[in-house]
């Protein structure tokens, strides 16, 4: 009772129950009673007319055959102009209960479009803030590893053999390895190699990289908006450990381009297969990611393999 909808549907039901249904029954019999007993004017005249006249809605008078048949004839085309008529109505009626039963609906549309733009815009804004990570931490963090390495490495040298050339062994080594999670962790954000030379470059890279070894062909004539790019990037990575780590294979393939208005890529392997969305594989994110550019990613991995994970996202080239 507390319900707007329901408030709506019972006056919806008054208004034609009520006062409405004279039209409905208006229209059916202009659009179908009457051309119908004008049609059977014939056969009227045959039964209850015994041949000689027939009535026509009490109204008129036919008294020949002749005149008869050209009457069913009129009949047949006030059939047609009565099917028009009820279409009419029908629409008519239609656009009305539209109206009353939903009011909001052009607001909703609205609503829907600005929550589309506004999702769109915050991947935007979520992949620049993750470039601007990258850029200070490679710019400001890495560099002062780097130089701190470096000195530590230089102190090592010039130390004389005991303690504390240990110790300065010891710590140059552990900044070295803490440079190498950083440049790991930078990656991870947003590789600088996606930046500067696009996807392409970035998916060889992570080929690379992998413990599998994997064929790129990838047919990019120019650089893409970056939430694609990045989409795609991180899309290939997660596959690529996740064939690492549980698939068995012995290689893997990365293969698509842009074609057709969309970014196409395939990734598969000759593994285990068996691969489920949401069972820790980190998919599942990848594809609300993919979603959200009006892209799709689709998994085919039976039991015994092979897996291939197909993404498809709607773009244009930006640049050559």
């Amino acid at each position: 009772l507390r319900e707007r909808a329901t408030w709506r549907e019972l006056g919806h039901t008054l208004l034609f129950a009520v006062l409405l249904w004279p039209v409905d029954a208006l229209a059916l019999t202009a659009g179908l009673l009457l051309p119908a007993a004008v049609t059977a004017t014939p056969l009227l005249m045959a039964t209850t007319g015994d041949g000689r006249e027939a009535k026509i809605l009490k109204l008129w008078t036919v008294t020949s055959w002749p005149a008869a048949a050209g009457v069913a004839l009129l009949g047949v085309l006030l059939f047609a102009l009565g099917a028009y008529l009820l279409g009419v109505a029908a629409g008519a009626r239609a656009g009305l209960t539209r109206l009353l039963l939903s009011p909001h609906e052009a607001h909703l549309d609205a609503r829907v479009s600005e929550l589309t733009r506004s999702r769109v815009r915050m991947v935007d804004a979520f992949e620049a803030e993750r470039r601007r990570i990258e850029r200070d931490l490679h710019d400001g963090a890495q560099q002062r590893l780097v130089a701190l390495t470096m000195m530590l490495g230089l102190a090592r040298l010039d130390a004389p053999p005991g303690p504390l050339a240990d110790r300065l062994a010891g710590a140059h080594e552990e900044s070295g390895r803490a440079l190498g999670e950083l440049r790991e962790l930078i990656r991870g954000i947003h590789p600088r190699v996606l930046a500067d030379y696009g996807l392409g470059a970035a998916v060889a890279d992570a080929a690379d990289r992998s413990a599998v070894p994997v064929d790129v062909e990838l047919s990019l004539t120019g650089r893409l908006p970056a939430s694609v790019e990045a989409a795609a990037y991180f899309v290939v990575c997660e596959a690529l450990a996740n064939v690492a780590r549980h698939s068995g294979a012995s290689c893997a393939r990365v293969v698509g381009g842009h074609r057709d208005g969309r970014l196409l890529l395939e990734i598969g392997d000759d593994g285990r297969g068996g691969a489920r969305a949401g069972a820790g594989s980190g998919l599942t994110g990848l594809a609300d990611r993919v979603s959200v550019l009006d892209g799709r990613l689709t998994l085919s991995s039976p039991v015994g393999g092979p897996t291939l994970l197909r993404v498809e996202i709607p773009c244009a080239p930006c640049s050559p």
